[in-house]
């Protein structure tokens, strides 16, 4: 017979009344463990730990699963008290507390998965050492490697973010500790990776506060390591988000920020920083700037060597130069009247050129493609390619890529007739609600 589920004892303190009542109503919705943990994309173990008060959960989190029972807003505003205890208890110590990332609500909570791949860090089972050693930070960068995997994998908003924010603060405590001067650059320059790795995918899932402060304090690491590559990459993300924000303004200046000394940084660098201001000019409808700075990337981007860059640039291969400076095409194709084919052509290269490990920026290529031959083209021959990225956004857990889809479906408004495109706007829909 199956075991009698652990009593809880809810007088402890707010964080277990609270894992109490997730118990409740998941009890409630008829929901086992594994079943809730599916909704929200973590194991049935970690939500049985949250519900114990073993594993720390976050206003987000909270969030998501009152959405995912139903509750009707009863676990948010359970969490308010969780979190007043939390601050009466900060409040309250004798000494204060260690200074953490200030990264939103989101990132005070450490979170883990059972069964993390080597490199991973699990917070709840390790402290931050007293004494920092090469070791650390090698774990530190396997770490940055793994989630940059798994973001480009899977998307930033599905097992990205159960596993990210525990290993930051790990990382952000050995700050603290006792560094020998020799490897101070390098500790500073892996937990800026990190924070780089974790901005991104937080970005990618529309967690758009923490991925500017993610990416604000990996720029800062970067610069107190005298890392101009890594800096490079902060600004490059910076300048993304915030075009995709709406705001090509301050997207183009930390693009320029990103090269300024640009001798100190490779010729994949410098391309994909001028891809960003590529972008900019394009989203403020500036066509001569913007083609000026894709012909000054692919310029750069020429006589790139592969043995010149860091390990982690090796996504900036052909095929991303080519979804990159596509990406901006794109934008002068349909925001400024230009025509398409320079975007079709090199969306296509892109698209092509992938390899499997990159599914998520096929997938937005893919939809760009789809929706520019949709918008300037033959239906039928975008019917195809919008399938294709479909099924790799089926694949994912990325709101970019939501956000391109719907545009792809937007676009396909004009054919309400065609049962094809109508049978594709329907699979759109479908795919959305997943």
């Amino acid at each position: 017979m199956p075991q009698k589920p652990k009593s809880l004892d809810d007088t402890k303190s707010a964080r277990a009344w609270w894992g109490k009542e997730l118990r409740n109503w998941r009890n409630v919705r008829s929901l086992s463990s594994k079943g809730l943990g599916k909704r929200v994309h973590l194991s049935g173990t970690m939500i049985e730990r949250i519900e114990k008060n073993e594993r720390l959960c976050d206003a987000g989190l909270a969030r998501r699963l009152d959405d995912a029972l139903d509750a009707g807003g009863a676990l948010r505003r359970l969490w308010r008290l969780v979190e007043e205890e939390a601050a009466g208890q900060s409040g309250d110590a004798d000494s204060p507390a260690p200074a953490r990332l200030s990264t939103g609500k989101a990132a005070q909570a450490t979170w883990g998965l059972d069964g993390l791949p080597p490199g991973l860090i699990d917070p709840g089972r390790a402290d931050p050492p007293a004494v920092v050693r090469p070791d650390d930070i090698a774990q530190i960068l396997d770490a940055a490697t793994v989630i940059a995997e798994w973001d480009n994998l899977y998307g930033g908003a599905g097992i990205v973010r159960s596993s990210l924010y525990g290993q930051l603060l790990w990382a952000r405590g050995l700050l603290a500790a006792q560094c020998p001067p020799a490897l101070e650059a390098d500790l500073f320059a892996a937990v800026g990776r990190l924070a780089i790795v974790m901005g991104a995918s937080a970005f990618d899932a529309y967690e758009h506060e923490d991925a500017t402060r993610l990416l604000r304090f990996g720029r800062r690491c970067a610069e107190r390591a005298d890392d101009w590559h890594l800096r490079a990459a902060a600004l490059n993300w910076l300048a993304r988000q915030s075009i995709w924000c709406g705001m090509p303004d301050e997207g183009l200046t930390h693009a320029e920020d990103g090269l300024v000394r640009a001798d100190r940084l490779t010729p994949r660098e410098q391309a994909m920083l001028h891809n960003a201001r590529a972008r900019a000019w394009a989203k403020m409808g500036r066509p001569g700037q913007a083609l000026a700075a894709i012909g000054r990337s692919d310029e750069v981007f020429g006589p790139a060597k592969g043995d010149e860059d860091a390990v982690w640039m090796s996504f900036y291969d052909d095929a991303q130069h080519h979804g990159d400076t596509g990406h901006a095409a794109f934008d002068l194709a349909l925001l400024s009247g230009q025509s398409p084919a320079v975007a079709v052509a090199r969306l296509t290269k892109a698209v092509d050129g992938y390899a499997d490990a990159y599914v998520r920026s096929r997938a937005l290529s893919g939809t760009k493609l789809a929706t520019l031959i949709m918008a300037t083209g033959d239906p039928e021959e975008a019917l195809p390619v919008a399938h294709r990225a479909l099924d790799e956004v089926g694949r994912l857990r990325s709101s970019r890529a939501v956000e391109d889809v719907m545009n792809l479906s937007k676009e396909c408004r004009r054919y309400a007739d065609d049962a094809e495109v109508a049978a594709l706007r329907e699979r759109i829909a479908s795919a959305v609600r997943l």
